[in-house]
């Protein structure tokens, strides 16, 4: 019987998710990787040479690709679960002044959404596993001290306290992960950001892997430095 372990990452076609994707395959892990269509497979499948891979196309806001996704991995058993997912409107742009329709799609994308793969997905991760939710530094409320990014800060905020009420429902000995990545160079991040994706996942995967058993929710970040609420 194989001893490999198993991640499935959500959201996987470029950026941080690619980058987990490459960083579990290194460590000789199987993967899982969800891209949005047809188009976003390309980056997972140039890492496929590097060990088991799949590419499985999900749309985190079709209920009925969350639905479809559950039944493709009915039986599987996920050593890790990490939700990675983000849409930012104009950071410049105050709460107040903000489309509605923007609102809504980023409090979808970004909170609602993968708490709906969570609850999808959360029986098949194994009951010493690891349940992660891409989240941020600006999720912290004890941190915001300059304000802007404010609609993207509110649902990061929401999706960590989000997490923190399913792993409270379920009260098992799972490990639940807010994981903030750093400022990093990617498309949201700009080319301004002091990080690159090799070593904001590099951290992540290690901090993750250090707290796997340990129960319980935390926010923590690519150091493995816990993240004020």
């Amino acid at each position: 019987m194989s001893n490999r372990k198993t991640a499935l990452i959500v959201g996987a076609s470029r950026g941080l998710g690619l980058g987990l994707v490459d960083a579990f395959l290194s460590r000789g892990w199987d993967v899982i990787a969800t891209v949005r269509g047809a188009h976003g497979r390309a980056g997972p499948e140039a890492l496929g040479v590097k060990g088991s891979l799949t590419i499985l196309e999900l749309d985190i806001n079709a209920a009925e690709d969350v639905a479809a996704l559950s039944k493709t991995l009915s039986g599987r058993v996920l050593d890790v679960l990490f939700v990675n997912a983000g849409v930012a409107p104009d950071p410049e742009i105050a709460v107040e002044l903000v489309a509605l329709e923007s609102f809504v799609d980023t409090m979808i994308t970004n909170a609602l959404s993968p708490l709906r793969i969570i609850g999808a997905l959360h029986a098949l991760v194994h009951p010493e596993g690891i349940v992660a939710v891409m989240s941020s530094n600006m999720a912290s409320i004890n941190n915001n001290g300059g304000g802007g990014w404010e609609t993207y800060r509110a649902s990061k905020a929401a999706l960590n306290q989000m997490l923190k009420s399913f792993a409270a429902r379920h009260h098992d000995d799972r490990t639940y992960l807010c994981m903030s990545p750093g400022w990093v160079r990617t498309d949201m991040g700009g080319a301004s950001a002091p990080l690159d994706v090799e070593t904001s996942v590099r951290g992540v995967v290690a901090a993750m892997l250090a707290r796997q058993g340990s129960g319980g929710v935390h926010f923590v970040d690519y150091r493995d430095q816990t993240v004020p609420w």
